[in-house]
């Protein structure tokens, strides 16, 4: 029922574990991808597992820190494709550090990558998005509910649900703007998460397992595709039913 075959698709951190189910999934719908990730070599990798046509997939180096890799990343798009038709901004950091012992560079760092970055991706976005064109950002239930010994980090997606929100009214009704909150998937990002509180969270969480990063991908494509197309300033749980309080 989902189909993207000739729409194009950017995506940041286009190497991580959501982020790369996301990519296989919209190639198969028929997408062209714009994949974007701090690391050359790792988006290029990324690509290359995807398989089909390589002539719909263009990859791009990112820091999302830098305004310039942010409109180049865009440019490459519209050059390439033509244009876009969705962002999936999903490049960020989880980085482990209590409060009492966090640097104001480790909490600006933080900030930069997952606050600043997603202002900088969504704006480079906007001379390139087309009518009925979608942003999908990824927050995380931290910025809902805070998470102890990140709080940086729930702090940043807590703005990035805020800035959502912001951005779905400022661009509707040409685009629609909407945020996944992810509760624990079983990623490279949570694997410490996991293994040193994972047993808690498994239990606190109603179907009794970690998500998959598929699953969350699943959602992200529902929120691209047009049968969503009366949802727009939505933050979108797919946490398996755990309490966001």
């Amino acid at each position: 029922m989902i189909s993207f075959t000739g729409q194009t698709v950017v995506i940041t951190g286009a190497a991580g574990g959501i982020a790369r189910e996301t990519a296989r999934m919209m190639l198969a719908a028929g997408a062209n991808l714009v994949l974007g990730d701090l690391s050359e070599a790792a988006v290029r990798a990324t690509a290359e597992s995807l398989g089909g046509d390589a002539g719909r997939v263009a990859c791009v180096p990112l820091d999302v820190t830098r305004p310039a890799d942010c409109e180049r990343l865009f440019a490459e798009a519209s050059a390439r494709f033509g244009g876009v038709d969705h962002l999936v901004h999903a490049a960020g950091i989880f980085p482990k550090v209590l409060v009492q012992d966090m640097s104001l560079d480790q909490w600006r760092q933080c900030l930069a990558v997952n606050l600043d970055g997603s202002f900088l991706v969504c704006r480079a976005s906007l001379p390139h998005l087309r009518e009925g064109s979608s942003i999908v950002n990824i927050a995380s239930i931290s910025g809902q509910r805070g998470s102890h010994s990140h709080a940086h980090y729930a702090a940043s997606k807590g703005g990035l649900i805020s800035l959502t929100r912001s951005l779905s009214m400022e661009l509707a009704p040409r685009t629609r703007v909407n945020c996944i909150a992810p509760g624990i998937i079983d990623t490279a990002m949570a694997v410490d998460l996991i293994a040193t509180r994972g047993p808690g969270y498994r239990d606190q969480t109603p179907l009794g397992r970690h998500g998959r990063p598929e699953e969350v991908a699943g959602a992200i494509c529902f929120l691209c595709s047009s049968l969503a197309s009366f949802i727009t300033g939505e933050t979108l749980q797919v946490n398996g039913g755990i309490n966001r309080s």
